[in-house]
């Protein structure tokens, strides 16, 4: 079995941040959201993996490598514009050749990974197994409709009204009899291949197309709300240390990672929370619910629920929660004014706040 992750488009609900690193490459828990997909297809024995990126991007392809860094062989496939999920199958045909293969969306999180429908895929071998989620909202999503036993009898993309409130997450497994049904849809009014059309082209031909409901945390991490939330809901699963050197004067709570190099001083960590490698916290308040990345410099300041992406700084600002700092970006004191903040701030920034 192979792997196909996605990792291209545009990422246009993340700007700015994606005017400077793909989507996928963002952090959640200290770590880039496309590494906890990768690392989630290895545990499940998958070594061969593609990975779609943006004709001429460099970015994916530098922070992957050739992949060994995940136990895996990673082959690159560019995409010239974004045309669609089944359009990345279609152009990933070469590699997939005839083999089984999990398609993987790269912005996506499953905390407790693609085991399970790997699994069940392998033991009934369908043309197609989905993994879903119960949503409250179902219109913005590909929903799904299953019979008592099941199977998936009908498939519809972002529904006026909805026939369920199951949403088709980022994570498929399919059989070679995916390659017909991409060859034989055509594009949406969005003008793109739209894989829930693939999937459908599969039920009314009576292929088996079997789904099951996911019970652990999954995320799409399109949007800044869903990276925070995604943040969150990996540091629970924190594993607790002190690799870097903590002083006296601080109080370091459970669950929080400090990663070596990193010095913290007079201060208070309230887990869950990472400190990240190389960091400083000097006479400050963090967490709970706070990734700070590398090399990061966080001084005189309170922040809680928040991400740090590596080499940023704030420093003499009391009350950041729910923000992203993204890379090289610096937040500074300036005059009083409200008493708590909340940043979305790009990379290579430097904003002044009241304090």
């Amino acid at each position: 079995m192979k792997a196909l992750v996605l990792a291209g488009g545009t990422g246009s609900r993340l700007r700015p941040f994606s005017h400077t690193t793909p989507k996928q490459l963002i952090p959640v828990a200290n770590k880039p959201v496309l590494f906890h997909g990768l690392e989630a297809l290895a545990a499940v024995g998958i070594t061969e993996i593609g990975v779609i990126v943006n004709a001429g991007a460099t970015a994916v392809r530098t922070a992957v490598g050739d992949g060994s860094a995940f136990g895996v062989d990673v082959t690159y496939v560019p995409q010239d514009e974004p045309r669609g999920l089944a359009h990345c199958v279609l152009i990933a045909r070469d590699f997939l050749g005839d083999d089984d293969f999990v398609m993987y969306l790269g912005d996506n999180v499953f905390a407790e990974g693609v085991g399970e429908p790997v699994a069940r895929f392998r033991e009934g071998r369908p043309a197609a197994q989905l993994v879903l989620v119960k949503v409250a909202d179902p219109t913005g999503y590909g929903v799904a409709e299953l019979d008592s036993e099941g199977r998936v009898v009908g498939m519809e993309e972002k529904p006026a009204r909805p026939r369920s409130d199951l949403a088709v997450t980022g994570a498929y497994v399919f059989s070679p009899l995916i390659h017909e049904a991409v060859r034989s849809i055509r594009p949406s009014r969005r003008g793109e291949l739209e894989i829930t059309d693939a999937v459908r082209w599969l039920v009314e031909r009576k292929h088996d197309v079997r789904a099951q409901v996911c019970v652990g945390y999954w995320k799409d991490t399109g949007k800044v709300g869903d990276l925070l939330d995604c943040n969150r809901a990996l540091l629970e699963n924190v594993v607790p240390a002190v690799h870097g050197a903590v002083d006296a004067a601080s109080r370091i709570g459970p669950s929080v990672l400090v990663e070596p190099g990193a010095t913290v001083t007079g201060s208070r960590i309230d887990g869950p929370a990472i400190i990240g490698a190389g960091s400083t916290v000097r006479g400050s308040d963090v967490g709970p619910y706070t990734s700070i990345g590398a090399h990061c410099l966080v001084e005189n300041a309170g922040i809680e629920d928040s991400i740090l992406l590596d080499r940023s700084s704030v420093r003499g600002v009391r009350s950041v929660r729910g923000s992203l700092i993204g890379r090289n970006a610096g937040v500074r004191r300036g005059a009083r004014g409200p008493r708590a903040h909340r940043l979305v701030v790009g990379d290579d920034s430097s904003v002044e706040v009241p304090a």
